[in-house]
């Protein structure tokens, strides 16, 4: 059903393009981060997303002008699960990707936070290029 709502929300550049209904690469998989703060959680969970959503990733530098920015606040518990999605701020202008990043993370195995606990929240940015590739802040490689 979430696919569907997104198909007739997605009205830009690549509305079509099947990689926003695709699903994670390995999403059974569940790996276990020994982050002590919520910042390196951050960079552990950024790097399970780039590896389940890997034919997503923007490689390289990104454009000067990006097609939405979009920062979410994730609650997962003590086993990686995403319990709360919550947008930050999304993009007025395409709704669409906010809902696409929110079940995106939904559906990722996080890694569970060993040594934080259950309740760990984290903000991350998201960078979505028009074509609906991406890159998270955490892990960017910059701007032309």
């Amino acid at each position: 059903m979430v696919a569907a709502v997104l198909l007739v929300l997605h009205t830009g550049a690549g509305a079509a393009d099947p990689a926003y209904f695709t699903e994670p690469l390995g999403a059974g998989l569940q790996k276990v981060s020994a982050a002590i703060s919520a910042r390196e959680y951050r960079l552990d969970a950024a790097r399970n997303i780039y590896a389940a959503y890997a034919s997503r990733i923007f490689k390289g530098r990104l454009p000067p002008l990006i097609h939405a920015v979009v920062v979410v606040e994730t609650t997962v518990d003590g086993f990686g699960q995403a319990r709360d999605v919550r947008l930050v701020r999304g993009p007025s202008h395409a709704p669409d990707v906010s809902v696409a990043v929110m079940e995106m993370i939904r559906r990722v195995a996080l890694p569970a936070p060993s040594r934080l606990g259950s309740g760990l929240k984290f903000t991350e940015i998201w960078l979505v290029h028009k074509d609906g590739r991406f890159q998270l802040d955490a892990l960017t490689e910059g701007q032309d």
